[in-house]
């Protein structure tokens, strides 16, 4: 067993121009303030982050570190969302997450591709160049309109979207196991990769690629139903990565897993801060500690009713609260014996 790291926080949403957000410095110190020991970091503003300057200098990047643990911080993982949606992307999405790339490989998706696609190498490398064990992702999508098969899906149009998806991964996670570094891909709404049976699916079309894991995030699996508690014992081995998020599902007759294109505050699925949802994080934390888990639990704060700064502030406590440091010994050792072979056979009678 592992005692699990943290409490961590995940910047993206809060990053923002005005102070304490406004830098990775400010942002550090009041994220320190508040009682985290490690951040977890957005890579797609170069202001926070310059994902490229940092892959190609080992010593920019010990700075860089240096900075945040002159502050009694460390880096958790390092984070592609954005980038990594935009290695998949179905044409009906194109010109909403178009805003995810730079203005110049806008209304172009095979340029934009391309960059996604070196935006995820950049990562590997400067994952690597960090001393990072673990990188957070999306896998993108190019079926999630088609998940609900209304009108019947063509034979084989499941499959060729998977093989397409495992094509432009391979390279990636290739390069991701020259780093040393483990993709952690969050399983989520909008991705291909939704729940355990896709994550299944591609992880064959990968050929079980040792570098294509998991962030575990609990909140994603409250809103479609599914046992977040039972799929750490299916995937503990390949879980490499954690979001502490919250999530309540309140289904009525008028509503359900759909949401019925509802404001977040009026669905019956929705987020909420930690401690403030119907998560059984007591459990997890014990299932993951069980298994060895040894990365870190990283708070990210998404909630349609609490205030982000009150979030935050009590994230650092909940997950405080939660980690459990592990026994070094066994409770009855008090009542052992001692025993060796003879003394076995002896009290069997033998």
């Amino acid at each position: 067993m592992k005692t699990i790291k943290g409490p961590g926080i995940f910047l993206a949403q809060f990053i923002a121009n005005e102070e304490p957000y406004n830098s990775i410095e400010n942002i550090g110190k009041w994220a320190k303030s508040l009682g985290f020991k490690g951040v977890q970091i957005p890579t797609g503003d170069p202001a926070y982050f310059d994902l490229q300057k940092v892959a190609d200098s080992k010593t920019y990047a010990d700075e860089y570190k240096g900075k945040l643990q002159d502050l009694g911080l460390e880096i958790t993982e390092l984070s592609t969302h954005l980038q990594g949606q935009l290695v998949a992307v179905h044409p009906a999405y194109d010109k909403l997450f178009d805003a995810f790339a730079p203005e110049q490989y806008r209304n172009n998706p095979k340029a934009r591709t391309e960059w996604a696609v070196q935006q995820l190498k950049y990562a590997a490398k400067a994952s690597q160049n960090l001393g990072l064990k673990a990188h957070a992702t999306f896998s993108g999508s190019l079926l999630w309109q088609y998940f609900h098969p209304w009108p019947q899906r063509p034979d084989g149009l499941v499959d060729e979207a998977f093989t397409e998806l495992a094509k432009r991964w391979k390279p990636i996670l290739d390069t991701f196991d020259e780093c040393g570094v483990d993709v952690c891909y969050e399983i989520h709404p909008g991705e291909d990769l939704f729940d355990g049976i896709t994550y299944e699916m591609f992880l064959e079309k990968v050929n079980n690629h040792p570098r294509a894991c998991l962030l575990y995030d609990p909140s994603h699996f409250v809103l479609q139903q599914l046992d977040y508690i039972q799929y750490i014992d299916f995937y503990h081995e390949r879980i490499k990565a954690f979001h502490v998020k919250d999530a309540e599902f309140n289904p009525t007759g008028r509503q359900g897993t759909f949401g019925g294109y509802q404001s977040w505050l009026n669905r019956a699925g929705r987020y909420r801060s930690p401690g403030d949802g119907q998560v059984d994080f007591k459990t997890i934390f014990s299932k993951l500690t069980q298994y060895g888990y040894d990365g870190w639990a990283v708070m990210e704060w998404e909630c349609c009713i609490k205030n982000q700064v009150d979030g935050a502030t009590e994230g650092a406590k909940f997950i405080e609260d939660h980690i459990i440091r592990v026994t070094d010994k066994a409770f009855d050792d008090f009542a052992s014996t001692g025993a060796d072979e003879k003394f076995n056979r002896e009290i069997l009678g033998l």
